[in-house]
């Protein structure tokens, strides 16, 4: 189970980030960059979405408890928040919740902008943020809970390290693959999070019901 656990945290991270379908974006707004610049911003984008996305899973409970939030409705509502961005996602097209086009058209050559728009919210959007902190939860259910808490941060870790890679060599790669490639790639992985944000939506109404009526 733990196993199973840890493959599918890590597909359901590596599907929202979508770092092959994020490959254009990178491209397009580091145009005319130094190879120098471009360095600094695959670096910032690879620090900040990694941070964010382990804060969230480090203090996500703590979030709950201030908010007076239930794991169930927490699921429920990122389930939905995670369909949306992958219907988006299906149709070939950059979801609004990760980037709109005015941060894009904003963005303009300086390192900076590896923190926003494309570390926050492009990598590290809603989305992802969501889908770390449901696995949180998901964690304290399934096995070891302080095993599956490690398998949520190896999860990201390695999402993080492939993203590293590709942005590293995103220009020969979107050159070979080009936007209908990333298109397909980011449809396909639209589809994977759609059957992923039911499944969220699904446990958290079985768990809703079970809680408020005792079954």
């Amino acid at each position: 189970m733990d196993l199973a656990f840890a493959v599918t945290a890590f597909a359901s991270i590596f599907a929202v980030m979508n770092p092959v379908g994020n490959l254009p974006v990178f491209v397009a707004i580091t145009e005319g960059y130094s190879p120098e610049l471009k360095r600094k911003v695959r670096n910032k984008v690879c620090i900040v979405a990694g941070s964010v996305l382990v804060v969230f899973a480090l203090f996500g409970n703590v979030i709950f408890d201030l908010y007076g939030i239930t794991i169930p409705a927490f699921k429920i509502a990122g389930g939905i928040l995670l369909f949306s961005i992958a219907f988006t996602m299906t149709r070939g097209q950059l979801t609004k919740s990760k980037m709109t086009e005015e941060e894009a058209e904003e963005a303009s050559e300086k390192e900076e902008v590896g923190v926003v728009p494309l570390g926050i919210p492009l990598f590290a959007g809603p989305g992802a943020i969501t889908t770390v902190m449901i696995y949180v939860s998901y964690a304290q259910d399934f096995g070891e809970p302080a095993l599956n808490l490690l398998f949520i941060f190896l999860g990201i870790f390695a999402t993080v390290a492939i993203s590293f890679v590709l942005l590293t060599y995103a220009e020969p790669l979107f050159s070979r693959m080009g936007k209908s490639g990333a298109m397909a790639f980011t449809r396909i992985m639209g589809l994977l999070l759609a059957a992923m944000a039911v499944e969220f939506v699904l446990s958290g109404t079985f768990e809703a019901v079970s809680n408020h009526w005792g079954i």
